[in-house]
């Protein structure tokens, strides 16, 4: 396959579960906000664009939660937000138009054209919603229309190690606010973890189970290890190479530590430092698109993204 269309493929995947992965961290962050009178709103917005990676306004005194909807929803001209994904998501598939399957280049085109350039506070879930049926309908046309080649494989590596990376962000949110009940179950719920947990565990959301479940259950898709495993499965499919001794391809490498970091460390030490522990995840899913782009996307300029590593 031609490394444009292998690069094209590898970032509409990413880009796709991206504009999903944040609408589902604003929308938590939004009902946190609702849920908790006593939140400081300015600390919990400065704290969610830092979890983002985006920068605060620049011209205003106190930062709100119009200036994150602003920056991490509409804004088009910011990498970290939803309007900026779609976009993304539509050029790539424009790139590689003679591969990508005429269906979803038109969803993708019909989703970026329908993208508002305002949005109002009290119609933020709305939006929100939608942002998640374009990329469930999306990331299904391409389930069913792509054949089960190295193009599906790039394609799936990327929106894995995206939610993988998105999982961890909305995990570090909940660090925004205190320790309590209601909160998890938001969190469950905006991942669709929800019924799924409660089919696992049989009670009520409590932080250890909760985490436990978002981070370690190697059966629930959008869980950081499922997304993990899911990743190293494609790289194994793109690159088979089975190395005697340790393992040669640097993704495989930066995936297997994390893995087994999370899957051998007792939970009750990844709560107690939560944040540490999404960081070094995001952490590990930027190295290994570094990887992935100098093994196969040698000649491309690196696409912009966000977070503390460029």
């Amino acid at each position: 396959m031609l490394s444009r269309i292998a690069e094209s493929l590898f970032w509409i995947g990413r880009y796709i579960e991206r504009s999903d992965g944040t609408a589902r961290i604003l929308d938590v962050h939004l009902q946190l906000l609702l849920e908790d009178p006593w939140i400081d709103e300015e600390t919990a917005c400065r704290s969610l664009l830092a979890v983002m990676g985006a920068v605060p306004p620049e011209d205003v005194a106190t930062v709100r939660r119009e200036h994150v909807l602003e920056n991490l929803a509409v804004n088009r001209t910011t990498a970290a937000s939803i309007a900026y994904s779609l976009t993304a998501a539509r050029e790539n598939a424009r790139r590689a138009r003679e591969i990508v399957s005429t269906e979803l280049w038109e969803c993708l085109n019909t989703t970026r054209a329908r993208m508002p350039r305002r949005l109002q506070t009290e119609k933020a879930h709305e939006f929100f919603q939608w942002v998640r049926e374009r990329a469930a309908l999306a990331v299904g046309i391409a389930d069913s229309s792509t054949s089960r080649d190295e193009s599906w494989q790039f394609f799936t590596l990327g929106r894995s190690i995206e939610r993988a990376d998105m999982t961890a962000r909305l995990l570090a949110t909940r660090s925004l606010t205190q320790a309590s009940g209601p909160s998890w179950t938001t969190i469950l719920r905006s991942c669709g973890a929800y019924e799924p947990y409660l089919r696992t565990y049989r009670g009520m959301p409590s932080a250890k189970n909760a985490a436990e479940f978002l981070l370690l259950d190697r059966l629930f898709p959008r869980s950081v290890i499922f997304s993990i495993s899911q990743a190293e499965l494609c790289m194994s499919a793109i690159d088979p190479v089975a190395d005697r001794v340790g393992h040669s391809n640097a993704v495989l490498r930066a995936l297997g530590r994390i893995r087994n970091d999370l899957e051998y460390r007792p939970i009750g030490e990844i709560l107690g430092e939560l944040p540490e522990h999404m960081d070094q995840v995001q952490q590990v899913t930027r190295e290994a698109s570094d990887a992935i782009r100098q093994r196969f996307f040698p000649t491309q300029a690196e696409p912009t993204w966000i977070g503390e590593v460029s």
